[in-house]
């Protein structure tokens, strides 16, 4: 697909850029939502399923390839996906009924030979106004218009900057910060960017001594000691640079792991940063920033911690995330687990009024409270039709869920199904 574009979305165009620039606090325009946490500020969201799951609104197949995480804004969803391994794309759909409303191709499938072979779209695109960024498996970086989908600028992470992807190439999402987009090629030239947002011109490269492999994680931001960083997930360690410069600041390597498994998206509180890997456990480390050095100290370091690639979230001091087959609750200062059980984990994990929103890696959705007194489930349900694409190729649901707008949106492979997370809160 090549900016397909449907007559009605033309002609709404206009009206669908305000509402964009405009973004309210329930959307979700980026990976992980709002603040890259996974958390929803919304409520009056259902506190219990009924036993066929919420109300499904509607339900897109042949969406194409992919392990991408919509992200929704202004009445609109923005999906990355691939048919083949020469059709990489970005997706915009209807929010009411998921509608076509324009494609845009980017470039080719990154890797293709990867081992284990799971080529495919992987990052989540950042709506930023009336603009969108996207990051293709390729390394291909990618400015689109939000209306049409036209592409403003590009730039690629290999040519432009010697970046070096890991095994299954990239699948960081971009972070938009005021008048940057920042991203991390990997390699020894320019490991971490900051490009301008407007044309893609570098604000600065920051080249990490030794170098280091991009991950799959996407960077997040963390403020230590007065002074504001990025911190990124790479394939060869957890690192942090000065947001403003882009001066390295420091590196820990203990949840590295084989093969780069740098996937879990580092949670950030105050000065604690906590990091996962599946291989090696899941450890927090503190920054402590002198002057203008920084290094990390670690906190605690363990096993059954939050460490599978479905995340985490933090939620009143507590760490919710699969370890292993079990859901688990930890305190997120001292690393000491208080419950751990089977729930539909592994899996990936979001959170909204007072409950979390786990899908499993199975297919399954499950509704838990969010408590550290015990697992408390409220629901579960595995959506309908599901794809025939994943179980013939021995994938699993690897894509987040989204809550947006009173609603849950939940990929799996082509598929993309809306819940209506409110419709039968109404008489409650």
């Amino acid at each position: 697909m090549n900016n397909v574009r449907l007559t009605a979305g033309l002609l709404l165009a206009p009206v669908l850029v305000l509402v964009a620039a405009l973004a309210r606090a329930d959307d979700w325009p980026q990976w992980r939502g709002p603040k890259r946490d996974g958390h929803s500020k919304e409520t009056g969201l259902l506190k219990a399923w009924p036993k066929d799951g919420p109300k499904l609104i509607w339900q897109v197949k042949d969406l194409g390839s992919g392990y991408s995480t919509p992200s929704v804004v202004g009445g609109r969803v923005y999906v990355f996906a691939n048919k083949g391994l020469e059709n990489e794309f970005v997706t915009a759909l209807d929010a009411n009924d998921g509608s076509l409303l324009w494609a845009t191709r980017i470039a080719k499938v990154g890797n293709p030979e990867q081992q284990p072979n799971y080529p495919a779209a992987r990052s989540s695109p950042t709506v930023d106004g009336a603009v969108l960024y996207a990051l293709g498996s390729d390394g291909d970086l990618v400015s689109l218009d939000t209306a049409t989908g036209k592409v403003r600028w590009r730039k690629s992470l290999r040519a432009d900057f010697g970046g070096q992807p890991g095994t299954w190439a990239y699948a960081e999402s971009p972070l938009v910060d005021g008048d940057m987009v920042v991203v991390t090629p990997g390699g020894a030239e320019a490991t971490i960017v900051a490009l301008n947002k407007n044309n893609g011109e570098a604000v600065w490269k920051c080249a990490v001594p030794g170098g280091a492999r991009a991950g799959y994680s996407s960077i997040v931001v963390a403020e230590a000691g007065g002074v504001r960083q990025y911190v990124s997930y790479t394939g060869d360690g957890l690192v942090g640079v000065e947001a403003k410069t882009g001066r390295f600041l420091w590196r820990y390597g203990r949840t590295s792991g084989p093969q780069g498994m740098s996937i879990l998206t580092p949670v950030v509180n105050d000065s604690l940063v906590y990091s996962a890997n599946e291989p090696l456990g899941g450890a927090a480390v503190r920054i402590v920033v002198d002057g203008t050095a920084a290094k990390v100290d670690e906190v605690y370091r363990g096993m059954k911690l939050p460490r599978m690639i479905g995340g985490a979230v933090l939620i009143g001091g507590r760490l919710y995330g699969a370890s292993g087959m079990a859901l688990v609750c930890a305190d997120f200062k001292t690393g000491e687990v208080k419950w751990s059980e089977r729930s539909v984990a592994p899996g990936a994990v979001a959170y909204a009024d007072g409950r979390l929103y786990l899908h499993g890696e199975s297919g399954e959705v499950a509704l838990v409270e969010a408590t550290p007194d015990g697992y408390r489930e409220h629901g579960r349900f595995t959506p309908p039709n599901p794809p025939d694409q994943r179980a013939n190729r021995g994938e699993k649901a690897w894509a987040y869920p989204v809550i947006a707008n009173g609603r849950l949106y939940v990929r799996d492979a082509d598929s993309l199904w809306c819940y209506d997370l409110k419709a039968a809160a109404a008489g409650k």
